[in-house]
């Protein structure tokens, strides 16, 4: 079962979020019982050093950190840098910052990002696009840290099995943000989550965790009823008073519709669920995106600062299909929400 596996005492996963994740609602969903995830994308060793010690002293319970798995395709700081930063210019007019100049690098590199987590030592590592190397598992295995893989289908969670992870997150294309898939392209690995997840249940002998589409207790006993043995909630957690994300974004998530999200590669380069705001349409429109994670750099430049000003149209507004049902506006009415479903199975 995921709840001894993670040790835990709800099979409940906050989803991590790669700009949206805050202490507070990842220390809120492990002292509710669930297993709290803190997502690492773009963080430096000394930044993942510095969140870690917040979460020891926020939380004496399991809680996840998550890190994106390079996939070979990422670019380095080019001369191309500063083509697609002009594209882009209005956007920085608009919250008023210069149009960025190229950097050393765009991400840190995996190796100094995994030297601070093993100085962390949380209870669980969760990792996206990709599979885990064999030293990786078998470090986190030496420091007793538990090793989470994300699939977008059965051949990726056959991978990650065999890689030796202890669980896999089988996500649904109806989840919010990033789709990690990284056997075939995204656009290629759209599978739902209704039909995603009794097929990884059969193709992988270890717990699978469904994701994609759960916002309340009926999603909950749907993915048990399917085989899952845990469930991962990402929009409905995203939404409450204790995520790191902006009023606006907050807003939209309660005020667009399931059919309004869209897939996008607007904002960072690669495919991602959100609402289709004015950003998402005029880069569309453009028909000029830079490739990962360049695209991600530069719009994030104007994008902290529309957060700030609360700009909610120049934002990234990542949310699942599942938003309508996000009513909880605390971290607590959430997950009291989903344990409902957990209880009543």
């Amino acid at each position: 079962m995921a709840t001894e596996l993670l040790g835990v005492e709800h099979p409940i996963v906050l989803g991590p979020f790669g700009g949206s994740s805050s202490v507070a609602l990842t220390a809120a969903v492990s002292a509710a019982g669930g297993l709290g995830s803190y997502g690492l994308y773009g963080y430096d060793g000394d930044r993942i050093r510095a969140v870690g010690a917040e979460l020891h002293r926020a939380t004496d319970r399991p809680f996840a950190l998550n890190i994106w798995l390079p996939l070979g395709d990422e670019v380095a700081p080019n001369p191309q840098h500063a083509v697609f930063a002009q594209a882009l210019e209005p956007f920085y007019e608009a919250v008023g910052v210069p149009v960025p100049a190229r950097p050393e690098r765009y991400v840190p590199e995996l190796d100094e990002q995994l030297d601070a987590i093993w100085e962390v030592a949380p209870a669980v590592l969760s990792v996206v696009f990709g599979v885990p190397s064999a030293a990786l598992v078998t470090e986190a295995r030496d420091r007793g840290i538990r090793v989470v893989g994300t699939a977008t289908t059965v051949a990726e969670a056959v991978a990650l099995a065999e890689a030796g992870v202890d669980a896999v997150v089988a996500s649904g294309a109806e989840a919010a943000g990033h789709r990690v898939s990284f056997l075939r392209p995204a656009a290629e690995s759209l599978v739902g989550t209704v039909a995603l997840v009794p097929q990884v249940v059969d193709a992988v002998d270890v717990p699978v965790i469904a994701a994609g589409g759960i916002a309340d207790r009926r999603g909950v006993a749907a993915a048990f009823a399917l085989g899952a043995s845990g469930v991962q909630v990402g929009t409905a957690f995203l939404a409450t008073a204790e995520s790191a994300a902006t009023a606006a974004h907050r807003d939209a998530i309660r005020s667009t519709a399931a059919d309004e999200t869209v897939l996008t590669r607007a904002m960072s380069g690669r495919l991602a669920r959100g609402a289709r705001n004015r950003a998402v349409r005029a880069i569309e429109a453009s028909g000029t995106i830079a490739p990962f994670p360049m695209q991600n750099w530069l719009t994030g430049r104007f994008r902290t600062a529309a957060g700030e000003q609360n700009l909610g149209e120049l934002q990234s507004l990542w949310m699942g299909q599942a938003a309508p049902l996000a009513r909880g506006t605390t971290a607590a009415e959430v997950f009291a929400e989903l344990a409902a479903g957990v209880s009543g199975r």
